[in-house]
């Protein structure tokens, strides 16, 4: 017997089963292409990713005839919406977190229901990245998609359809389309009619670790599959992850370092000063908590552009040693800290300015600037970036005293220690990097009667394997530039406003 989480991410999923103590017994990924059709559109081919999904399904499984799976959750990136017509059929792509072509939408939408209402209604600061200005971009632009569709479905959802059971939603990932009321954790009538949706095209929504239903022999048997699988509401990936991390109780908080990197600290209830910083509150995957978000798109998405742009030289160390090309990268930096700064807003700002048009901008370019100075520049702006929203988190009483990391980039140490100089808080790692996955997997087991309770799941399943201290010295070297780093985005945002005028 085995319990599995399915991790649908922005540029790859993943799939890994867990035993009853939370060891990793298999585990399969794929990446995938974003798609840029135009300048500022990035979307997904959802039949693209479930093709992919599925062949991980099937080596996974191939992997398992001692220990055939018996429930299963998702997890998945937010926002990104598919269009499905009543007979199963994907009607168009679907607009990721950054896509930002509905800033007019956007925009449109905040002047007629106010910023005030719509955070009071879904904890959301108002921006790009939700799904219901994505649906107005369609109404303007392509309005037979919304005619024609039967249930718009976030990837936890539509993941669930084409594994043969009704498509559910759980309450933090419907938070995030920007149509659900976190107060009476219900589709708001209000925000649907406010995008032209009906609320029968919504998927039910349901909390996390409810059981939705069992993947039909045939196509379970086709995937791999041996015995019943039962299916259970899984979560938004940062909740789903900040569960995987044993992110259970205010004072700690997850860092999730992949495509995008974000911070979730736990809380009892959304705080009106939240909006003042652009931190979105909605429903933790552990029922009856609510989580604080601020992240940044940009995230490991950086590092994946220096490696496709400007790494070259690594690129072929990484070749001829077999070695991980992001290792390469990542290793060449030393352990001082740099005197470069980089503002890491290649896709916008995210919290904490929330401006869309905000660009990546690097100060302190010389002649005898290296490459690695650019890598330890990218380390150290993204995490200068948490560190204000640390610190703006602790000023609304949302204390952070604890954090524990995942995603890839918790598996560098190097910039593990460098983030914990950084943020001047200790940082723990887990003994796995998956913990979207395996915190969607406790889901599974509390739900099917493996454990009692997410508490008693946490105590069995969750290892720490490593915990970084901060360095007096570097910290406070770091929390000079910081002061700097703050003053950064303030300082270019007439030079992004003229800029943008002239799109």
């Amino acid at each position: 017997m085995s319990l599995m989480g399915i991790d649908v991410g922005t540029t790859g999923c993943k799939v890994v089963v867990f035993d009853e103590t939370g060891a990793v017994l298999a585990g399969a990924g794929r990446e995938y292409p974003l798609l840029s059709p135009n300048p500022g559109w990035y979307e997904l081919d959802p039949e693209g990713v479930w093709s992919f999904l599925c062949q991980c399904l099937r080596e996974v499984n191939a992997q398992l005839r001692d220990d055939p799976v018996t429930a299963l959750a998702i997890s998945s990136q937010g926002e990104a919406m598919t269009p499905v017509a009543a007979d199963g059929r994907v009607l168009a792509n679907s607009p990721v977190s950054s896509d930002r072509r509905n800033m007019k939408q956007s925009a449109e939408m905040e002047a007629a229901l106010g910023t005030e209402r719509i955070f009071a209604l879904t904890g959301q600061p108002m921006s790009t990245i939700y799904t219901l200005p994505k649906l107005l971009w369609w109404r303007d632009n392509a309005p037979e998609i919304i005619e024609r569709t039967w249930k718009f479905l976030c990837y936890v959802d539509f993941v669930a359809f084409k594994l043969g059971v009704e498509p559910v939603i759980d309450h933090s990932m419907a938070a995030r389309t920007l149509a659900f009321d976190v107060n009476t954790l219900d589709w708001s009538e209000e925000l649907l009619a406010a995008g032209g949706i009906r609320r029968d095209q919504m998927a039910k929504a349901l909390p996390s670790g409810e059981i939705i239903g069992e993947i039909p022999a045939r196509l379970a048997a086709d995937l791999g599959f041996t015995g019943r699988v039962r299916v259970v509401t899984g979560g938004h990936d940062q909740p789903a992850g900040a569960l995987g991390a044993g992110v259970l109780e205010p004072g700690t908080a997850m860092y999730a370092i992949g495509t995008t990197e974000a911070l979730v600290a736990v809380t009892d209830e959304p705080r009106r000063q939240m909006l003042e910083y652009n931190v979105s509150c909605y429903p933790h995957a552990a029922p009856g908590y609510f989580i604080a978000l601020s992240g940044n798109q940009t995230g490991g998405r950086l590092l994946r552009w220096y490696r496709d742009e400007l790494a070259a030289a690594e690129r072929a160390i990484a070749e001829k040693t077999g070695r991980d090309v992001y290792d390469v990268i990542v290793e060449q930096v030393d352990d001082e800290p740099g005197e470069m700064l980089l503002l890491p807003y290649f896709v916008g700002s995210g919290a904490l300015h929330n401006d869309p048009s905000a660009t990546g901008a690097i100060l302190g370019l010389s002649f005898d600037s290296k490459r690695k100075d650019i890598v330890r520049a990218i380390l150290e702006g993204l995490t200068y970036e948490q560190a204000l929203c640390i610190r703006s988190l602790n000023e609304i009483g949302v204390e952070i005293n604890r954090i524990t990391a995942i995603g890839g980039g918790s598996r560098s140490e190097r910039w593990m220690q460098i983030k914990s100089d950084i943020t001047d808080l200790p940082i723990s790692i887990i003994h796995t990097s998956e913990a979207a996955s395996l915190g969607v997997a406790m889901l599974a087991g509390c739900a099917t009667g493996v454990y009692s309770s997410l508490e008693e799941a946490t105590g069995q399943l969750i290892k720490l394997r490593k915990t970084f201290h901060p360095r007096p010295d570097r910290a406070r070297r770091y929390q000079r530039q910081l002061t700097i780093f703050k003053d950064l985005y303030q300082a270019l945002k007439p030079i992004y406003e003229a800029m943008a005028q002239h799109k």
